[in-house]
């Protein structure tokens, strides 16, 4: 089978930071699918792993985290899928990637696709959704009777990226919050109105500051998507007291001390713990995805694809990456076919 991996870390200017090669196809056993990908998204774990990871001594590590295919094949405990099932899902760091023609996933962590969507708009969605979903309703704990989070906010910092695009839609159709987005281009501004933010403030300025000037009250929960350092100092200034923050990157230093007087509680959200750990509530996963799919063929969600990047290659996944790293991608790449 196809597949795109790496032998070395490498950064991505480099010409073999991502190449094309072909591997044995693999067979599902127990609660294995066996996937036939037909479209993938890309993230910014994809990037840290390759250029931090380096496979071992004379192997090609395939990396690569949401797709959106057909099920070729199901192991003998599968119970949830039969063949010819579309699907989407964002896999198990601890496993081969998705950047490849076939590919095994636990059943546990995988969703029926969405009917009314393609599945290119389907595989810009997995990684994020299941982020933002448990950011927002297992972290931060947030209600979704909408009248008991009624006078209450969310600030998202980062939310037109890729997990701020959705965690905008799930918090304004299923939560009572006024949703605060952050931007610093007018596109992007635009962009997270759309989805659904109340008001939107320039994360290139201080957000304490950008707070006040809009008149709003302290935040009651904060969603610090990235360059969580760089806006730690302001994000304890506007959090309300007994407020939540949560954030998914990895900051160099934190001074947690300045939570204290207000009683504010942090939340890390890393959504690969249930199959990194193979927790008890691991098939969590595969009932949100169901979910999130409803609310997709209502229309409540919108897919969150922002750019087309051509077939399923190394010379277009590099392009990718590249997009990624430069912090200035809008929402999600997705590529699709081999």
């Amino acid at each position: 089978m196809k597949a795109i991996a790496y032998r070395h870390s490498l950064p991505i200017e480099n010409a073999d930071s991502l190449i094309d090669i072909e591997l044995p196809a693999p067979h599902a056993s127990g609660r294995d699918l066996l996937v036939e990908v037909r479209a993938i998204s890309v993230n910014p774990v994809d990037t840290k792993i390759r250029r931090n990871v380096a496979p071992a001594e004379g192997q090609a590590k395939v990396i690569g985290w949401d797709a959106a295919g057909v099920v070729k094949a199901v192991g003998p405990e599968v119970s949830l899928f039969k063949v010819g099932d579309e699907v989407w899902y964002a896999g198990d760091l601890t496993r081969a990637g998705t950047n490849s023609e076939l590919h095994l996933v636990d059943e546990r962590i995988v969703g029926h696709k969405p009917k009314n969507i393609d599945f290119a708009q389907a595989a810009a969605l997995p990684l994020t959704t299941i982020t933002a979903w448990e950011l927002l309703f297992d972290r931060l704990q947030v209600s979704r009777d909408a009248g008991a989070t009624q006078g209450k906010s969310l600030l998202v910092i980062g939310a037109a990226g890729g997990v701020g695009s959705i965690l905008v839609q799930l918090a304004r159709q299923l939560t009572g919050l006024t949703i605060i987005g952050t931007a610093s281009r007018p596109e992007t501004g635009e962009w997270i109105k759309q989805l659904g933010a109340h008001h939107v403030i320039d994360h290139s300025k201080p957000l304490h500051e950008e707070i006040a000037r809009l008149g709003l009250p302290p935040v009651t929960y904060v969603a610090a998507l990235n360059q969580t350092d760089h806006h730690w100092a302001a994000i304890s200034e506007l959090v309300a007291p007994q407020g939540k923050v949560a954030l998914i990157d990895d900051p160099d230093a934190l001074d947690v001390r300045t939570l204290k007087r207000k009683s504010v509680s942090l939340h890390w959200e890393f959504m690969y713990t249930r199959s990194m750990f193979q927790t008890a509530d691991m098939q969590q996963q595969h009932q949100l995805l169901n979910d999130v799919a409803t609310l997709v063929e209502t229309g409540a969600v919108k897919t969150t694809l922002a750019e087309r990047f051509g077939k399923i290659n190394a010379e277009n996944l590099k392009r990718a990456h590249a997009l990624i790293e430069s912090n200035r991608a809008k929402g999600k790449i997705v590529l699709e076919g081999f």
